[in-house]
């Protein structure tokens, strides 16, 4: 029975039921399935990946849609998540499977030259890099909300086929979340999604 337009609850456990169905059929397809787990609570242990969810946070255009999506990507929703050169591609369970894909801008020239030149003797080792080990200064630099290396508002396209007309759903939002538990370097996600 439908209240209003909406469709009956369904429990995390019959979603994740049904979508294990489909995601069966999609495997005898060939589809590799690459579902986001995490190991607990945490969403990121990275510095890389705490400043990925720190960034989507501190734009209020996305406030009301990442707590929905947090829940998303902690109880198992997201099924699927591929991510090549400037592209996100991923499904979500939710009353059905959903088709994401999140386009992002490649990282403009002259803003990585600003990052490199701003951090250029101020990290010890490559090593420090790759760790997320980086003095203050440098992560302010990296993260910085407008100026760092993390994609703006303008320079991601979502795309979502559940029947929400918002520019970000809920499964957008458990997607964007679902980035943050790989990105463990700057290369392992940022750069492959900015080209």
């Amino acid at each position: 029975m439908r209240y209003y337009g909406w469709a009956p609850y369904v429990s995390v456990a019959e979603r994740r039921a049904k979508a294990e169905k489909q995601l069966e059929k999609m495997r005898k397809k060939g589809l590799k399935v690459q579902p986001v787990l995490l190991s607990g609570r945490k969403i990121a242990d990275s510095f890389w990946g705490k400043g990925w969810c720190d960034h989507m946070e501190s734009f209020g255009d996305y406030a009301n849609r990442l707590p929905r999506g947090r829940s998303y990507v902690r109880n198992g929703s997201v099924c699927h998540l591929e991510i090549r050169s400037g592209l996100i591609k991923a499904i979500v369970s939710g009353s059905s499977l959903y088709n994401v894909s999140i386009t992002i801008t490649p990282l403009k020239k002259t803003k990585w030259d600003t990052v490199r030149s701003a951090c250029t003797g101020r990290i010890g080792s490559l090593i420090d890099l790759l760790r997320g080990k980086l003095d203050r200064g440098v992560m302010e630099v990296v993260s910085d909300r407008r100026e760092g290396l993390f994609p703006l508002p303008g320079e991601m396209k979502f795309d979502c086929d559940c029947p929400d007309w918002a520019g970000m759903c809920k499964h957008v939002a458990a997607v964007l979340y679902g980035v943050a538990p790989g990105w463990t370097t700057p290369r392992s996600c940022c750069f492959s999604c900015a080209g």
